[in-house]
C-alpha cells in the first residue's frame, strides 16, 4: 500500500474484494473522466478543459482508479491534487467515485493514493474542502485523521458552505 506513485507507475489494491489499479491519468482518460464528473456531481463540476489541464499540469496530479470488468479496465474513481511552488501544502481539490461503486472503499483508496502522491512531491500537509452536507465525505476524512480548521461560507454553486480540513502527512 505504501508504494510510491509516480508518473507512469501504478499500484493495485482492493476495495471490498474489487481489484483496483490507481495510476496517474493520461490524455486517453479524458472522456471517461468527464463522464465520471457528470455522474458523481450534480453541481460544481470540473469542465473538460480543466480536466485536460490537470492531466497535463506539472503542478497537479490527477489519479484514476480502474476496476477490471469483463477483461476491460473501467474508470471508477479519480482524485485531483494541486501543488504550489515553494509550499509544503498540497490541496485535494476533488475525489470522485462512480455512483454504482460508492460504498466499497474506493474513496479511502483514492485518499491514501492522494496522500502518497503529496508526500512523493515533498508536501508535508494535505488540505481540502468538503460540502458541509456531505456526511460520507466528512466521515472519510475524519477517519483518516483530518482535522477541521475552518469554514468557507457560500463556497459551492448552490450556496452550501465548505468545511476545511487538514492533515499532517507522516513521512514514509
Amino acid at each position: 500500500m505504501d508504494l510510491p506513485l509516480e508518473r507512469g507507475v501504478s499500484r493495485e489494491d482492493h476495495a471490498d474484494g474489487l481489484a483496483v489499479t490507481i495510476r496517474p491519468a493520461v490524455p486517453a482518460d479524458l472522456d471517461a473522466l468527464v463522464a465520471l464528473e457528470h455522474a458523481a456531481f450534480a453541481t460544481d463540476r470540473a469542465e473538460r478543459r480543466a480536466i485536460r489541464h490537470a492531466i497535463r499540469s506539472a503542478s497537479m496530479s490527477l489519479l484514476v482508479a480502474l476496476a477490471r470488468d469483463g477483461g476491460e479496465d473501467i474508470l471508477v474513481g479519480a482524485a485531483t491534487l494541486e501543488r504550489r511552488r515553494n509550499s509544503g501544502v498540497a490541496r485535494l481539490s476533488s475525489i470522485a467515485v462512480a455512483p454504482a461503486r460508492a460504498g466499497h472503499g474506493l474513496g479511502a483508496l483514492l485518499l491514501d493514493a492522494a496522500e502518497a502522491d503529496a508526500r512523493d512531491h515533498g508536501r508535508t500537509r494535505l488540505r481540502l474542502e468538503v460540502r458541509a452536507d456531505n456526511g460520507a465525505g466528512i466521515r472519510l476524512y475524519e477517519r483518516h485523521g483530518y482535522t477541521r480548521y475552518g469554514t468557507k461560507p457560500d463556497y459551492y454553486e448552490d450556496g452550501m458552505e465548505a468545511w476545511c480540513y487538514e492533515k499532517a502527512l507522516a513521512p514514509d
